[in-house]
């Protein structure tokens, strides 16, 4: 029996391309394996959203083969999109793949055992128009299922190269997505999170459906407990969408609202289509309709004429959303995006500067966020432990551990929030 790794770098849309990519290997009587274990064959899914995405995933290939000289080393996903030249030269790379054909990774592997020659499969992404299918039916050690609804984006932010690695946005049939919910349920799992490169833009190519009918009806299938969503801009959230999202009570009260800049002068030069107004009032309409609801975010410091005010603006906005959780990058810039060409590029000693101060205005809110929750009793879905303690999370993101006897993973329980540690809930179960 042969034996596959199959691991993904990157985001949750990359997670649940390899997840199916495992089964697929599966399916045909493959051996699955974790990344860091001798196998037959690696099929990793790259990432090239920064620099850091492309350098590890360089890395990353290279290193595979070191643990089995003579394995099939495959490249799939972004970066090997955008750059197939450079992955199709690496050494230790057999296969590159891309954005598209994943569906035919195990015929290509199939095929290279045969023949042993190195091949690029990698086309246009830019026409294409139909979505990929993929899915998946079981997930082994885990408990959130990552339900990929939808592909592409075209909405061309200046320092994104994305757009050209994924293609024009294509949607996922709305039946196909409600089986593979179906099929996890029966498999166990409470929770999912339906995921895509451009999550708000599902429906928006073939008008037969939008996020929020895809939402109900999902809500619908027995055995799901909890509904996530990926990330969403603030332009889809209007008051009928916090509503209706509200009255459902298996969509989960936290949301990964997507903001970039605090500064509208930033938001303009990074072509987002909101100012930070429309950002709040969508926060506020969030709040409206789920009080308690998590509200967390990605804020590029260091963009190409950030300037010290504008900084500053965007720190002192961050504050007035008053996040659960930032996540803080230093602009990195791509080759191929018109950011990467802009004037006034910041140096990285101030990006990183500028990183650790709003990183720490991150860390103040998140326990902030933490303790106004001590002494309520809350939902925890727990997915691991690790000496005596099983960890979770609420439906609003909150992380929390909690000591238990009984193996209680994959179960949802009410937890009384007693501490914080570390940015981590102490919780006691109240069964």
């Amino acid at each position: 029996m042969r034996s596959v790794a199959s691991f993904a770098l990157g985001c949750k849309v990359n997670q649940a391309e390899s997840e199916a990519v495992a089964e697929a290997f599966a399916d045909k009587g493959y051996e699955i394996k974790n990344i860091d274990e001798a196998a037959d064959i690696y099929v990793i899914n790259t990432c090239a959203v920064t620099n850091f995405g492309d350098k590890k995933s360089r890395q990353l290939l290279r290193k595979v083969k070191r643990l089995n000289p003579n394995a099939i080393v495959v490249a799939s996903g972004c970066y090997a999109q955008v750059e197939s030249d450079v992955v199709s030269a690496i050494d230790e790379v057999d296969i590159v793949v891309g954005t598209k054909g994943r569906h035919n990774i195990v015929d290509a592997v199939e095929k290279y055992i045969e023949d042993r020659q190195k091949v690029c499969l990698v086309g246009d992404i830019m026409h294409e128009r139909d979505f990929e299918p993929i899915s998946v039916r079981k997930l082994a050690g885990r408990t959130r299922a990552y339900i990929k609804v939808q592909d592409g984006c075209s909405q061309y932010c200046s320092y994104c190269i994305i757009p050209y690695a994924r293609g024009p946005i294509r949607s996922r049939d709305e039946e196909d997505i409600l089986k593979e919910v179906k099929n996890l349920a029966l498999n166990g799992f409470k929770e999912v999170v339906l995921t895509g490169i451009h999550v708000a833009s599902y429906g928006k190519d073939n008008h037969k459906t939008d996020l929020l009918s895809l939402i109900k009806r999902v809500n619908e299938i027995d055995g799901i407990e909890r509904i996530r969503l990926s990330s969403v801009e603030p332009n889809i959230v209007t008051e009928e969408f916090a509503r209706d999202l509200s009255q459902m009570p298996k969509v989960c009260n936290h949301f990964h609202l997507s903001l970039q800049s605090g500064c509208d002068k930033t938001l303009k030069a990074m072509n987002r289509r909101y100012t930070t107004e429309k950002y709040m009032d969508s926060v506020n309409i969030l709040r409206k309709y789920m009080p308690e609801c998590g509200i967390t975010t990605d804020i590029i410091v260091g963009f190409p004429g950030e300037t010290e005010e504008d900084f500053v603006q965007s720190c002192d906005f961050a504050k007035k959303v008053n996040f659960s959780k930032i996540h803080v990058f230093p602009y990195s810039p791509k080759k191929g995006t018109p950011a990467a060409e802009m004037k006034n590029q910041i140096p990285a000693e101030i990006k990183n500067k500028r990183a650790n101060e709003l990183i720490k205005i991150s860390d103040g809110m998140e326990d902030e966020f933490i303790k106004k929750h001590i002494g309520k009793v809350i939902d925890v879905l727990f997915e691991k432990s690790e000496n005596g303690y099983f960890e979770g999370h609420t439906s609003n993101y909150i992380h929390v551990k909690a000591e238990s006897k009984n193996n209680i993973r994959n179960m949802i329980l009410p937890v009384k929030i007693l501490s914080c540690n570390n940015k981590i809930a102490i919780g006691e179960i109240c069964i």
